[in-house]
Protein backbone atom coordinates (compact mmCIF):
# COMPACT_ATOMS: atom_id res chain seq x y z
CA UNK A 1 0.00 0.00 0.00
CA UNK A 2 1.28 3.69 -1.20
CA UNK A 3 0.05 6.55 0.38
CA UNK A 4 0.66 10.39 -1.55
CA UNK A 5 -0.30 13.62 -1.01
CA UNK A 6 -2.29 15.06 -3.37
CA UNK A 7 -3.96 18.56 -4.32
CA UNK A 8 -3.46 21.63 -2.96
CA UNK A 9 -1.13 20.84 -0.18
CA UNK A 10 1.18 19.58 -2.77
CA UNK A 11 0.29 23.01 -4.73
CA UNK A 12 1.30 24.99 -1.85
CA UNK A 13 4.73 23.50 -0.43
CA UNK A 14 5.51 24.10 -4.09
CA UNK A 15 4.47 27.58 -3.89
CA UNK A 16 6.37 27.85 -0.48
CA UNK A 17 2.56 28.78 1.06
CA UNK A 18 0.91 27.30 4.10
CA UNK A 19 -0.72 24.24 4.08
CA UNK A 20 -3.54 24.06 5.80
CA UNK A 21 -5.22 20.32 4.62
CA UNK A 22 -3.96 17.50 3.51
CA UNK A 23 -5.45 14.93 1.17
CA UNK A 24 -4.05 11.64 0.87
CA UNK A 25 -4.55 9.32 -2.44
CA UNK A 26 -4.41 5.38 -1.33
CA UNK A 27 -2.55 3.23 -4.21
CA UNK A 28 -1.65 -0.16 -4.55
CA UNK A 29 -4.59 -1.27 -1.67
CA UNK A 30 -8.15 -2.59 -1.59
CA UNK A 31 -10.30 -0.61 0.87
CA UNK A 32 -9.99 -4.16 2.98
CA UNK A 33 -6.57 -3.70 3.07
CA UNK A 34 -6.72 -0.06 4.27
CA UNK A 35 -9.39 -0.14 6.79
CA UNK A 36 -7.24 -3.43 8.70
CA UNK A 37 -4.20 -0.60 8.86
CA UNK A 38 -6.48 2.01 10.11
CA UNK A 39 -9.09 0.76 11.91
CA UNK A 40 -10.31 4.40 13.04
CA UNK A 41 -10.56 5.29 9.45
CA UNK A 42 -14.49 6.50 8.72
CA UNK A 43 -16.37 6.27 5.33
CA UNK A 44 -17.70 9.45 3.72
CA UNK A 45 -18.01 9.09 -0.08
CA UNK A 46 -21.06 8.32 -1.69
CA UNK A 47 -19.59 7.69 -5.63
CA UNK A 48 -15.99 6.03 -4.41
CA UNK A 49 -14.40 5.59 -1.63
CA UNK A 50 -13.45 8.20 0.68
CA UNK A 51 -12.67 7.88 4.24
CA UNK A 52 -11.55 10.56 7.27
CA UNK A 53 -8.96 9.84 9.46
CA UNK A 54 -7.28 12.04 11.90
CA UNK A 55 -9.29 15.06 10.35
CA UNK A 56 -7.37 14.59 7.08
CA UNK A 57 -8.95 12.75 3.84
CA UNK A 58 -7.94 9.73 2.20
CA UNK A 59 -9.29 8.83 -0.97
CA UNK A 60 -8.54 6.08 -3.73
CA UNK A 61 -8.29 6.23 -7.28
CA UNK A 62 -10.70 6.82 -9.84
CA UNK A 63 -9.43 5.59 -12.45
CA UNK A 64 -7.08 2.47 -13.43
CA UNK A 65 -3.74 4.86 -13.44
CA UNK A 66 -2.16 7.48 -11.02
CA UNK A 67 -2.29 9.49 -13.87
CA UNK A 68 -5.64 8.77 -15.16
CA UNK A 69 -6.66 9.92 -11.75
CA UNK A 70 -4.78 12.82 -11.71
CA UNK A 71 -6.20 14.10 -15.14
CA UNK A 72 -9.94 13.66 -12.89
CA UNK A 73 -8.90 16.57 -11.11
CA UNK A 74 -10.02 20.19 -11.05
CA UNK A 75 -7.58 22.17 -12.31
CA UNK A 76 -3.69 21.75 -13.68
CA UNK A 77 -2.10 23.12 -10.76
CA UNK A 78 -3.69 20.68 -8.39
CA UNK A 79 -3.38 17.70 -10.30
CA UNK A 80 -0.28 16.34 -8.42
CA UNK A 81 1.01 13.76 -6.32
CA UNK A 82 4.17 13.62 -3.99
CA UNK A 83 5.07 10.04 -2.52
CA UNK A 84 7.02 9.54 0.97
CA UNK A 85 10.08 9.74 -1.16
CA UNK A 86 9.66 13.07 -2.11
CA UNK A 87 9.26 11.88 -5.88
CA UNK A 88 6.42 14.11 -7.74
CA UNK A 89 4.23 13.04 -9.87
CA UNK A 90 2.17 15.66 -11.89
CA UNK A 91 -0.73 16.08 -14.83
CA UNK A 92 1.63 17.16 -17.93
CA UNK A 93 0.99 20.59 -17.65
CA UNK A 94 0.83 21.70 -13.61
CA UNK A 95 4.51 22.90 -13.28
CA UNK A 96 4.07 25.08 -16.18
CA UNK A 97 0.80 26.49 -15.07
CA UNK A 98 2.46 26.91 -11.42
CA UNK A 99 5.05 28.64 -13.39
CA UNK A 100 2.99 30.69 -15.28
CA UNK A 101 0.65 31.08 -11.80
CA UNK A 102 -2.54 30.23 -14.35
CA UNK A 103 -5.47 28.36 -13.20
CA UNK A 104 -6.58 25.82 -15.70
CA UNK A 105 -8.83 22.85 -15.97
CA UNK A 106 -7.43 19.39 -15.58
CA UNK A 107 -9.05 18.30 -18.63
CA UNK A 108 -12.13 19.10 -20.86
CA UNK A 109 -14.84 17.54 -18.54
CA UNK A 110 -13.38 19.02 -15.22
CA UNK A 111 -16.04 21.84 -14.86
CA UNK A 112 -18.61 20.10 -16.67
CA UNK A 113 -18.14 17.53 -14.14
CA UNK A 114 -18.89 19.12 -11.00
CA UNK A 115 -19.97 22.61 -11.85
CA UNK A 116 -19.19 24.06 -8.29
CA UNK A 117 -15.68 24.16 -9.55
CA UNK A 118 -16.99 27.10 -11.71
CA UNK A 119 -17.25 28.76 -8.63
CA UNK A 120 -14.21 27.29 -6.83
CA UNK A 121 -11.55 29.00 -10.06
CA UNK A 122 -12.95 31.98 -8.89
CA UNK A 123 -12.12 31.66 -5.20
CA UNK A 124 -8.49 30.38 -6.19
CA UNK A 125 -7.76 33.53 -8.51
CA UNK A 126 -8.64 35.55 -5.35
CA UNK A 127 -6.84 33.08 -2.83
CA UNK A 128 -3.51 32.38 -4.78
CA UNK A 129 -0.70 35.32 -5.07
CA UNK A 130 -0.29 36.48 -8.43
CA UNK A 131 -2.75 33.92 -9.97
CA UNK A 132 -4.96 34.75 -12.98
CA UNK A 133 -7.94 32.49 -15.13
CA UNK A 134 -6.22 30.93 -17.91
CA UNK A 135 -8.09 31.61 -21.42
CA UNK A 136 -9.45 28.08 -21.30
CA UNK A 137 -10.61 28.47 -17.80
CA UNK A 138 -12.63 31.62 -19.43
CA UNK A 139 -13.73 29.51 -21.91
CA UNK A 140 -14.92 26.38 -19.84
CA UNK A 141 -16.61 28.92 -17.65
CA UNK A 142 -18.32 30.36 -20.00
CA UNK A 143 -20.10 26.98 -21.37
CA UNK A 144 -20.89 25.51 -18.04
CA UNK A 145 -23.16 28.73 -17.29
CA UNK A 146 -24.65 28.60 -20.80
CA UNK A 147 -25.65 25.18 -20.45
CA UNK A 148 -27.52 26.14 -17.10
CA UNK A 149 -25.64 23.79 -15.48
CA UNK A 150 -24.12 26.38 -12.30
CA UNK A 151 -27.69 26.17 -10.67
CA UNK A 152 -26.58 21.96 -10.06
CA UNK A 153 -24.49 22.34 -6.59
CA UNK A 154 -25.82 22.18 -3.26
CA UNK A 155 -26.20 25.92 -2.07
CA UNK A 156 -24.51 24.84 0.80
CA UNK A 157 -21.50 23.94 -0.93
CA UNK A 158 -21.22 27.34 -2.97
CA UNK A 159 -21.83 29.33 0.19
CA UNK A 160 -18.86 27.51 1.42
CA UNK A 161 -17.03 28.79 -1.44
CA UNK A 162 -18.28 32.37 -1.19
CA UNK A 163 -17.30 32.21 2.35
CA UNK A 164 -13.63 31.23 1.49
CA UNK A 165 -13.21 33.99 -0.99
CA UNK A 166 -14.24 36.26 1.43
CA UNK A 167 -11.66 35.43 3.45
CA UNK A 168 -9.13 35.76 0.55
CA UNK A 169 -6.52 38.62 0.25
CA UNK A 170 -8.04 39.10 -3.37
CA UNK A 171 -11.85 38.88 -2.34
CA UNK A 172 -12.25 41.27 -5.35
CA UNK A 173 -10.81 39.10 -8.05
CA UNK A 174 -13.53 36.44 -7.60
CA UNK A 175 -16.32 39.20 -8.43
CA UNK A 176 -13.98 40.23 -11.61
CA UNK A 177 -13.80 36.58 -12.89
CA UNK A 178 -17.24 35.76 -12.51
CA UNK A 179 -18.03 38.56 -14.22
CA UNK A 180 -16.09 38.19 -16.63
CA UNK A 181 -16.98 34.59 -17.22
CA UNK A 182 -21.13 35.43 -17.49
CA UNK A 183 -21.03 33.24 -13.87
CA UNK A 184 -22.42 35.03 -11.82
CA UNK A 185 -25.84 34.28 -12.33
CA UNK A 186 -27.74 32.07 -10.26
CA UNK A 187 -25.97 32.17 -7.18
CA UNK A 188 -25.03 36.02 -7.01
CA UNK A 189 -27.59 36.83 -9.56
CA UNK A 190 -27.92 40.25 -7.53
CA UNK A 191 -24.58 41.23 -9.39
CA UNK A 192 -24.91 40.27 -12.69
CA UNK A 193 -25.55 43.20 -15.27
CA UNK A 194 -23.54 44.91 -12.75
CA UNK A 195 -20.98 45.47 -15.09
CA UNK A 196 -22.93 47.66 -17.34
CA UNK A 197 -24.47 49.85 -14.43
CA UNK A 198 -22.33 52.96 -13.78
CA UNK A 199 -21.39 53.68 -9.96
CA UNK A 200 -22.30 57.06 -9.78
CA UNK A 201 -21.85 60.75 -11.21
CA UNK A 202 -18.25 60.73 -12.76
CA UNK A 203 -17.11 63.52 -10.03
CA UNK A 204 -17.91 60.48 -7.44
CA UNK A 205 -17.09 57.23 -9.49
CA UNK A 206 -14.86 56.44 -12.28
CA UNK A 207 -15.74 52.58 -12.29
CA UNK A 208 -19.36 50.26 -12.83
CA UNK A 209 -20.83 48.98 -9.76
CA UNK A 210 -19.35 45.78 -10.25
CA UNK A 211 -15.63 46.84 -10.32
CA UNK A 212 -16.53 49.42 -7.74
CA UNK A 213 -17.59 46.61 -5.54
CA UNK A 214 -14.90 44.04 -6.04
CA UNK A 215 -12.39 47.53 -5.49
CA UNK A 216 -14.23 47.95 -2.19
CA UNK A 217 -14.00 44.30 -0.99
CA UNK A 218 -10.28 44.55 -1.96
CA UNK A 219 -9.86 47.63 0.43
CA UNK A 220 -11.58 45.34 3.04
CA UNK A 221 -9.69 42.40 2.63
CA UNK A 222 -8.30 40.59 6.29
CA UNK A 223 -11.73 40.82 7.52
CA UNK A 224 -14.30 38.53 6.05
CA UNK A 225 -17.19 40.28 7.52
CA UNK A 226 -16.59 43.33 6.24
CA UNK A 227 -15.28 41.92 3.25
CA UNK A 228 -19.66 40.23 2.83
CA UNK A 229 -20.45 44.26 3.81
CA UNK A 230 -18.68 45.47 1.27
CA UNK A 231 -20.02 43.20 -1.48
CA UNK A 232 -23.59 43.85 -0.35
CA UNK A 233 -23.36 47.63 0.20
CA UNK A 234 -24.32 48.70 -2.98
CA UNK A 235 -26.69 45.90 -4.71
CA UNK A 236 -29.62 48.18 -4.43
CA UNK A 237 -27.74 50.04 -7.50
CA UNK A 238 -28.76 47.01 -10.22
CA UNK A 239 -32.29 47.79 -9.42
CA UNK A 240 -32.10 51.45 -10.45
CA UNK A 241 -34.25 52.48 -13.06
CA UNK A 242 -32.21 53.31 -16.48
CA UNK A 243 -33.73 56.95 -16.63
CA UNK A 244 -32.39 57.46 -13.04
CA UNK A 245 -28.94 56.88 -13.85
CA UNK A 246 -26.00 57.83 -13.44
CA UNK A 247 -27.57 58.53 -9.97
CA UNK A 248 -29.08 55.93 -7.58
CA UNK A 249 -31.34 57.30 -5.68
CA UNK A 250 -33.13 55.09 -2.76
CA UNK A 251 -30.51 52.11 -3.50
CA UNK A 252 -29.98 51.77 -0.11
CA UNK A 253 -33.20 51.22 0.74
CA UNK A 254 -33.44 48.88 -2.57
CA UNK A 255 -30.35 47.12 -1.36
CA UNK A 256 -31.98 45.39 2.38
CA UNK A 257 -33.50 43.08 0.66
CA UNK A 258 -31.33 42.28 -2.28
CA UNK A 259 -28.93 41.53 0.58
CA UNK A 260 -31.15 39.22 2.65
CA UNK A 261 -32.37 37.59 -0.64
CA UNK A 262 -28.38 36.90 -1.51
CA UNK A 263 -26.95 35.50 1.76
CA UNK A 264 -30.22 33.05 2.31
CA UNK A 265 -30.06 31.85 -1.31
CA UNK A 266 -26.06 30.88 -0.36
CA UNK A 267 -27.03 29.59 3.28
CA UNK A 268 -24.75 31.51 4.73
CA UNK A 269 -24.26 32.01 8.54
CA UNK A 270 -27.29 34.30 9.98
CA UNK A 271 -24.33 37.10 11.35
CA UNK A 272 -23.09 37.47 7.73
CA UNK A 273 -26.47 37.62 6.22
CA UNK A 274 -28.05 40.14 8.81
CA UNK A 275 -24.91 42.07 8.49
CA UNK A 276 -24.98 42.39 4.67
CA UNK A 277 -28.53 44.09 4.91
CA UNK A 278 -27.19 46.50 7.44
CA UNK A 279 -24.55 47.13 4.90
CA UNK A 280 -26.83 47.90 2.41
CA UNK A 281 -29.17 49.86 4.24
CA UNK A 282 -26.88 51.64 6.63
CA UNK A 283 -24.02 52.57 4.43
CA UNK A 284 -25.35 56.11 2.71
CA UNK A 285 -26.15 57.70 6.48
CA UNK A 286 -23.11 56.83 7.96
CA UNK A 287 -20.81 58.03 5.09
CA UNK A 288 -22.24 61.30 5.47
CA UNK A 289 -22.28 60.71 9.57
CA UNK A 290 -20.69 64.08 10.65
CA UNK A 291 -23.30 66.18 8.98
CA UNK A 292 -26.04 63.98 10.63
CA UNK A 293 -28.03 65.42 13.23
CA UNK A 294 -27.53 64.61 17.13
CA UNK A 295 -30.36 62.66 17.07
CA UNK A 296 -29.64 61.00 13.96
CA UNK A 297 -26.16 60.19 15.31
CA UNK A 298 -27.61 58.69 18.42
CA UNK A 299 -30.15 56.05 16.74
CA UNK A 300 -27.95 55.50 14.27
CA UNK A 301 -24.99 54.47 16.96
CA UNK A 302 -27.45 52.04 18.80
CA UNK A 303 -28.39 50.29 15.95
CA UNK A 304 -25.23 49.55 14.56
CA UNK A 305 -24.15 48.42 18.01
CA UNK A 306 -26.66 46.71 18.54
CA UNK A 307 -26.48 44.85 15.46
CA UNK A 308 -22.32 44.36 16.33
CA UNK A 309 -21.15 45.83 13.19
CA UNK A 310 -20.32 49.14 14.65
CA UNK A 311 -16.37 49.15 13.53
CA UNK A 312 -17.26 46.99 10.41
CA UNK A 313 -19.71 49.51 9.46
CA UNK A 314 -17.15 52.44 9.29
CA UNK A 315 -14.78 51.01 7.81
CA UNK A 316 -16.78 50.02 4.98
CA UNK A 317 -17.51 53.81 4.85
CA UNK A 318 -13.84 54.34 4.93
CA UNK A 319 -13.09 51.79 1.49
CA UNK A 320 -16.35 53.31 0.10
CA UNK A 321 -16.63 56.75 0.57
CA UNK A 322 -12.64 57.57 1.68
CA UNK A 323 -14.37 59.21 4.91
CA UNK A 324 -12.84 58.14 8.55
CA UNK A 325 -15.57 58.58 10.69
CA UNK A 326 -14.94 55.99 12.85
CA UNK A 327 -13.15 58.54 15.71
CA UNK A 328 -16.18 60.95 15.34
CA UNK A 329 -18.28 57.79 15.92
CA UNK A 330 -16.52 56.21 18.94
CA UNK A 331 -16.28 58.85 20.78
CA UNK A 332 -20.02 59.96 20.31
CA UNK A 333 -20.38 56.16 21.18
CA UNK A 334 -18.43 57.07 24.32
CA UNK A 335 -20.81 59.89 25.61
CA UNK A 336 -23.94 58.11 24.64
CA UNK A 337 -23.14 55.10 26.14
CA UNK A 338 -22.12 57.36 29.61
CA UNK A 339 -25.65 58.91 30.14
CA UNK A 340 -27.47 57.01 32.95
CA UNK A 341 -31.30 57.76 33.36
CA UNK A 342 -31.80 59.25 36.67
CA UNK A 343 -33.88 56.83 39.27
CA UNK A 344 -37.16 58.26 39.05
CA UNK A 345 -36.85 57.73 35.43
CA UNK A 346 -36.04 53.84 36.05
CA UNK A 347 -38.46 50.97 35.20
CA UNK A 348 -41.20 52.74 32.92
CA UNK A 349 -40.92 50.39 30.09
CA UNK A 350 -41.21 53.02 26.40
CA UNK A 351 -40.91 55.88 28.69
CA UNK A 352 -38.06 54.67 30.24
CA UNK A 353 -36.39 54.39 26.88
CA UNK A 354 -38.01 57.60 25.40
CA UNK A 355 -36.29 59.53 28.09
CA UNK A 356 -32.83 57.67 28.11
CA UNK A 357 -32.50 58.71 23.98
CA UNK A 358 -33.49 62.27 24.65
CA UNK A 359 -30.68 62.41 27.18
CA UNK A 360 -27.91 60.89 25.00
CA UNK A 361 -29.29 63.48 22.32
CA UNK A 362 -28.56 66.01 24.96
CA UNK A 363 -24.96 64.83 25.58
CA UNK A 364 -24.55 65.13 21.69
CA UNK A 365 -25.59 68.75 21.80
CA UNK A 366 -23.56 69.78 25.06
CA UNK A 367 -20.19 68.47 24.52
CA UNK A 368 -18.47 69.39 21.04
CA UNK A 369 -16.78 66.06 19.33
CA UNK A 370 -12.94 65.43 19.87
CA UNK A 371 -10.57 65.97 17.56
CA UNK A 372 -8.48 62.27 17.78
CA UNK A 373 -10.67 60.38 19.95
CA UNK A 374 -9.24 56.80 18.42
CA UNK A 375 -10.70 54.16 16.19
CA UNK A 376 -14.14 52.27 16.58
Amino acid sequence: MRILLVGGAVRNILLGLPVRDRDYLVLDAAVEDFLRAHPAAKPVGKTFPVFILDRQEYSFPRAESLEADLALRDFTVNAMALDTQGRLICHPQALEDLEARVIRPASPSSLPDDPLRVVRAARFVAELPGFSAHPELVDAMRAVAASGALAAPFAERVGQEVQKALAAPRPGEFLRLLDQAGCLAPWLAELAGASAIPAGPPRYHDANVLEHTARVTDSLAGDALCVWMGLCHDLGKALTPAEELPRHIGHDLRGEAEALALGHRLRLPMRLILAGAEAARWHMLAGNYAELKPSTRVDLLMRLKSRGVLREMFRLVLADKNRDHGPLAQADLTKILAVTLPPEARDQGVKSGERLRCLRIQALRKTPAQKNPGSV
